[in-house]
């Protein structure tokens, strides 16, 4: 059984045609390396024939066209009103195995913060919610053998400081330092949010069932040391309780060596912010991990040297695992 992540870098088909076709020539390749069974991705575009009506995808539509993964079953993330998918950066979750049930949380375990911010002026009289970019989408897999797998696709809010009102030049450079460092603690604050969150959603999957077999997978926009990470993860380093142990998520590409454990480039630093975080059983089943990142760009550098890369400046993370004999994962569950 192989699970993996992507996020797409904002895919969409809204583009001149043959910059689209670009596109799915890269892309495509990339999807039917990874083999998955499970397949999250990130950064889906979504539009529609009426500003206000339905809303498809047909960028992913024509991206996996042709390939396997065109059959499985698919799940979407939907916007604020739970109505339809956003026209930008949607989750999806796309499975060999039949979907038991889906549910996206959007402030459903952790309730909005109050703030009330500093550098405008004039200053709010009263505080107001601070809500986050994006949901948490869990899908619950049938697995062949009776076996549930947990599946929480992410992406979390990117370090990138939030918006201010009056705070930014027409230009989008910030009036003072003060400002950008008050929009930068609000992202921190999100980004914190979504991974309280999504640690809120483990604990209650593991009430559930201690033995569940949960992957969380995604964008974090973190790396393993940095807070987000941790949050999700629960070690016991930073609980201080051997007995939660059970409870501790753990990253697959720990696996990789360190040469090789990046997802992203940023300004010639190599940096792992795409992960996959399994439960304890679930990493009984582990059998490795690989980043397809061998043709990764430097997202900073090669947009800027690059003009119109169909390229993503995410590599691909996949993990396979070995299901126990008796158990098998034949493509038996594949939508019609």
């Amino acid at each position: 059984m192989r699970i993996a992540t992507f996020n797409m870098e904002s895919l969409d088909d809204r583009l001149g045609e043959g910059d689209f076709a670009d596109r799915v020539a890269v892309l495509r390749p990339q999807i039917q390396r990874l083999r998955a069974d499970v397949l999250c991705l990130q950064e889906i575009n979504a539009h529609g024939p009426t500003k206000k009506g339905p809303r498809g995808l047909p960028a992913l539509d024509q991206v996996l066209a042709g390939t396997e993964t065109e059959h499985f079953h698919r799940v979407v993330s939907l916007n604020r009103g739970g109505v339809r998918p956003s026209d930008r950066h949607n989750l999806v979750v796309l499975s060999r195995f039949p979907v038991l049930g889906h549910q996206q949380l959007w402030h459903d375990l952790v309730e909005a913060p109050l703030y009330r911010p500093a550098t405008v002026q004039p200053r709010p009289h009263a505080a107001g919610s601070v809500e986050w970019d994006r949901p948490l989408l869990h899908v619950r897999l049938a697995l062949p053998g009776g076996r549930v797998l947990h599946v929480v696709n992410v992406h979390l809010r990117a370090p990138r400081a939030a918006f201010l009102s009056g705070q930014k030049t027409e230009h989008g450079r910030w009036h003072s330092v003060g400002g950008w460092a008050e929009g930068f603690f609000l992202a921190s604050l999100k980004q914190a949010g979504q991974a309280l969150e999504a640690r809120l959603l483990v604990e209650t999957i593991l009430d559930g069932d201690p033995e569940a077999l949960v992957a969380v997978c995604g964008d974090f926009n973190s790396d393993d040391r940095e807070g987000p990470l941790r949050t999700i993860r629960g070690d016991e380093e930073d609980t201080g309780n051997g007995h939660l142990a059970p409870r501790v998520l753990v990253p697959v590409e720990r696996s990789l060596a360190d040469s090789q454990r990046f997802s992203v480039i940023h300004h010639g630093r190599r940096v792992m912010l795409d992960h996959i975080l399994v439960s304890r059983p679930l990493l009984g089943w582990f059998l490795g991990a690989e980043a397809h990142n061998e043709a990764l760009g430097d997202e900073l550098v090669s947009p800027a040297t690059i003009w119109g890369s169909p390229d993503s400046y995410h590599a691909p993370l996949v993990a396979e695992f070995a299901v126990p004999r008796g158990e098998n994962i034949s493509p038996a569950g594949r939508r019609p």
